[in-house]
């Protein structure tokens, strides 16, 4: 199973706010991540996407690549925070009011899924599908305290 992985660092947002696109990407196949981060309305999802796309770039550079894009899915993605710039803003009566720029460090890992083998053997010996209840012995069920007492005086 091939993995790799791409960060771009110093990226001008809260690595809160690009964790809240990358939690929707993550476990997602690489053409369904892409296209759900084309249409997000998060300006850092074009961020996300260009650190997604050179991730799958890394993993076709690999040694072993089976060569099959749509393999690959999103194994793990986060954001690290990243230096704060601190800033001054003037604030009235000659005060300043501190105001923090922050930045992120984003990390995509995209893995190769392992692939289906599909056997068409019959079951083994002595091993049954399970078989659903007949609709006959489910028990009733009574909606309030009177329908209850009915169904108790109807059972004696």
């Amino acid at each position: 199973m091939i993995a790799a992985h791409a960060t771009q660092r110093y990226i001008r947002t809260s690595a809160q706010k690009a964790g809240l696109v990358l939690d929707q990407i993550r476990g997602q196949d690489i053409t369904h991540a892409l296209a759900t981060l084309k249409f997000s309305t998060k300006l850092i999802a074009r961020d996300i996407a260009k650190v997604l796309r050179s991730a799958v770039a890394n993993a076709q550079q690999k040694e072993g690549f089976g060569g099959d894009v749509d393999r690959l899915f999103v194994a793990r993605a986060w954001a690290n925070q990243g230096p704060s710039m601190k800033r001054i803003r003037p604030a009235p009566m000659g005060r300043a009011f501190r105001v923090v720029k922050r930045t992120a460090h984003l990390t995509v890992e995209v893995a190769e899924r392992a692939e289906r083998v599909r056997t068409t053997a019959a079951p083994a010996r002595g091993e049954r599908a399970a078989k659903a209840p007949k609709a006959g012995n489910a028990p009733k069920v009574t909606k309030n305290k009177a329908g209850a007492k009915a169904a108790a005086g109807q059972a004696e």
